[in-house]
């Protein structure tokens, strides 16, 4: 199961958010450089974020997109829910009536615990876990070796 450049994308842009939280909005021009994401794309992508009232817009000079929430109280898993939909890799986990055999297939049950396995990981880590993550990258990738 692969998830799509809407999940992958968009979680790139919450951790921006959450790198820069409290410090005011953030130009969706300045996310897309960071993140090397099409501008365009990012607009497709804030919409579903700011309906489910995750990110908020400002109008104006000094206007942009900013969590509405501190990133501490932000799972990954609302944020790929939001963007992704189910994480079923099968259609009959969400809706066993899809399928007649639904109720002995024993496949379905292994499906289950697949998708239970990946919102549980995804529940287990916040949006400022992963920005930490992003620092210490980002701190490390910067050291310049010389010999």
């Amino acid at each position: 199961m692969n998830l799509s450049t809407k999940g992958r994308y968009g979680l790139r842009a919450m951790v921006e958010l959450a790198l820069h939280y409290g410090e005011g909005p953030i130009l969706l021009k300045e996310i897309a450089k960071r993140q090397e994401i099409s501008e365009k794309y990012l607009e497709q992508l804030i919409i579903p974020l700011k309906i489910a009232s995750m990110v908020k817009s400002t109008r104006g000079a000094h206007g942009g997109y900013e969590l509405t929430v501190p990133p501490e109280q932000i799972k990954v898993y609302e944020v790929i829910q939001v963007l992704e939909g189910s994480l079923a890799p099968v259609g009959c986990i969400d809706n066993p009536t899809i399928c007649p055999r639904s109720s002995t297939c024993v496949t379905r049950d292994l499906w289950m615990q697949m998708k239970q396995s990946m919102v549980n990981v995804l529940n287990s880590i916040t949006l400022a876990e992963l920005a930490e993550q992003q620092k210490s990258r980002q701190r490390t990738g910067n050291l310049m070796y010389h010999i």
